[in-house]
């Protein structure tokens, strides 16, 4: 593709969240250390949510990586949209845990405890991650909450992490969960990225991925990809590497303005909040129009009082 074109090893702006491209902005760095110091202090939930695209996969995968394994046993869920039985089957998979094929849920919730306890006592902790934790239903959050009520004097045996959009804040709102709310101890919040952390996050992935020539963008193609993918990280991943595509399809080796418009027209989902000029044009015409009618009619109705 455009990688020998501008020097590159591999294609920095891949939508997978692979950690080695792991960018520790202010808002993500502090939730990677926020969940370290809640793993290693023994807390029972913790709590992370952000808008679509923020990169919360990303952060949940670099969390993973981080942990020792010598102290730490994890098991991820990718896809909690599961009835309690069959999330308990998740967890004790991920766990590699062995159960007959006619186990009933209060045999598997014993060996899932046995195994809390044993691991426990080999000075090992388990964590458990669950990505998209807004999709799961309210039964099968107050059954992981029941999981979790194993707990020594001094900590929990099991420690659950949720990923989620902004969407999981209003499920913990239920009457149903609210013993579930009381005990998340840290939240964390992902936020899109600043002009200044767009250019750095561009750079930073450039460089991973082997570039070290001159600026690659233009500050222009920066501001302009930053307004178009709203800060979002997932959004200049796509934008950033359709500009790549069209500069190179021009054979230029600098992506300016006019290569990020490009990117843009042909992405739809930044699209969504746009206007055209007309009709914007055409809203502020008639709003002028209806204040002006207003203020005579006051006028002329005030002479004529």
């Amino acid at each position: 593709m455009y990688r020998s074109h501008f020097g590159l090893h591999e294609l920095p702006f891949t939508i997978t969240p692979d950690t080695s491209f792991f960018f520790p902005d202010s808002s993500h760095q502090e939730a990677l250390n926020t969940l370290l110091v809640a793993a290693r202090s023994g807390e029972g939930f913790i709590k992370v949510t952000g808008e679509v695209g923020t990169g919360k996969t990303m952060l949940c995968r670099k969390f993973l990586a981080a942990l020792d394994h010598r102290e730490f046993v994890t098991a991820y869920i990718p896809n909690p949209y599961l009835q309690p039985m069959t999330l308990l089957f998740a967890v004790a998979d991920e766990l590699s845990l062995s159960y007959p094929n006619d186990v009933n849920q209060h045999q598997l919730l014993k060996m899932l405890t046995r195994y809390l306890i044993d691991t426990y006592a080999e000075r090992r902790r388990v964590v458990v991650c669950l990505d998209e934790a807004q999709a799961m239903p309210l039964e099968t959050l107050e059954s992981l909450r029941l999981l979790t009520n194993l707990e020594t004097e001094r900590r929990k045996l099991l420690q659950v992490v949720l990923f989620g959009q902004p969407e999981l804040n209003q499920r913990l709102d239920e009457v149903s969960v609210r013993q579930l709310k009381q005990r998340i101890t840290f939240s964390c919040e992902l936020r899109p990225f600043t002009l200044r952390e767009t250019q750095s996050y561009i750079a930073h992935r450039l460089s991973i991925a082997g570039y070290h020539g001159q600026q690659l963008f233009f500050p222009e193609a920066v501001k302009r990809l930053h307004r178009g993918a709203r800060g979002v990280p997932r959004l200049m991943n796509v934008l950033a590497h359709k500009s790549l595509l069209a500069a190179y399809g021009e054979g230029a080796h600098i992506v300016g303005a006019n290569h990020v418009r490009a990117a843009i027209a042909d992405t739809e989902s930044t699209m969504t909040s746009r206007v055209p000029f007309r009709t914007r044009l055409l809203r502020y015409l008639t709003t002028f129009a209806a204040i002006a009618a207003l203020s005579i009619g006051a006028l002329v109705w005030g002479r004529w009082k």
